[in-house]
């Protein structure tokens, strides 16, 4: 009797470890399932219509941003070149005649400032061949004339700035209305669900809508850093423009004062 009890154990024995078996595999490729469905691509393809419509809307944003960072950070340093490079010039005490000529027929080669000088020597030139005899009325004149090109070059400087300031306000909330839209449409889902209730059967849809929030972020970050530091080297550029209107009004009416006692 003993032996034939062993017998049908080691026959048993087989036959409980087939089903541990099955259920690793299961487990298995449940795990290999959750972890190529919480890839990133895989969440961004899952996602529902109104959340993909909001990341790519953030993201044709961000690359706008981008492409407006790299080419403004390139013309402001040209800007900032030309202009130290006009300033040297003009301080270094030569006629403002052949400064004229030069800084007035190289458009190619021009800044903010020698655009202003221009116009304002070439309003005084023409103000002087007429015969102006009121020399308030003449300055006035000159520094309407530069006052007009300094907001001409003003809008140039800040040209597509407020795009990045519009960017970085806004994105974090586009990015935050889609994650909205996500978790409820994943809570929906849930709640029409008659299985139960896990962190596993969660954690997709909450994941692919928090996308859209870090998209946000990623589009905004960036747009107000270079908001802030292009704005600071344009009032930067803006000061000296001014403060060079300044100085060419008073070396104007010197030249004025002189011209008449002689």
């Amino acid at each position: 009797m003993s032996s034939i009890s062993l017998n049908l154990m080691a026959q048993a024995e087989p036959l409980q470890s087939e089903p541990v078996a099955a259920t690793d595999s299961l487990a298995q490729a449940a795990n290999a399932h959750a972890g190529d469905s919480m890839s990133i691509i895989a969440l961004i393809a899952d996602a529902s219509l109104t959340v993909q419509l909001v990341m790519l809307m953030l993201l044709l944003a961000s690359v706008f941003s981008w492409s407006i960072i790299f080419s403004k950070m390139k013309s402001l340093r040209t800007e900032t070149k030309m202009t130290a490079e006009f300033e040297r010039e003009f301080w270094a005490g030569g006629s403002m005649q052949s400064l004229y000529n030069k800084w007035g027929a190289e458009t190619a080669k021009s800044s903010g400032m020698s655009e202003i000088f221009v116009a304002g020597y070439r309003e005084y030139q023409r103000l002087g061949e007429r015969g102006y005899a009121n020399n308030n009325d003449l300055l006035d004149a000159v520094q309407r004339a530069m006052r007009v090109e300094l907001g001409r070059e003003i809008d140039h400087l800040e040209s597509q700035i407020p795009f990045l300031a519009t960017v970085g306000s806004t994105s974090p909330y586009v990015g935050l209305f889609g994650t909205v839209w996500g978790i409820m449409n994943s809570f929906r889902a849930l709640g029409m669900s008659t299985q139960q209730a896990t962190v596993a059967s969660v954690a997709p849809g909450i994941a692919e809508a928090l996308i859209a929030t870090a998209m946000g972020l990623f589009a905004a970050i960036p747009a107000v850093i270079a908001y802030n530091r292009f704005s600071y080297n344009v009032e930067k550029l803006v000061g000296q423009y001014e403060i060079f209107m300044e100085e060419f009004i008073s070396i104007v009416n010197r030249q004025l004062t002189i011209e008449n006692r002689k």
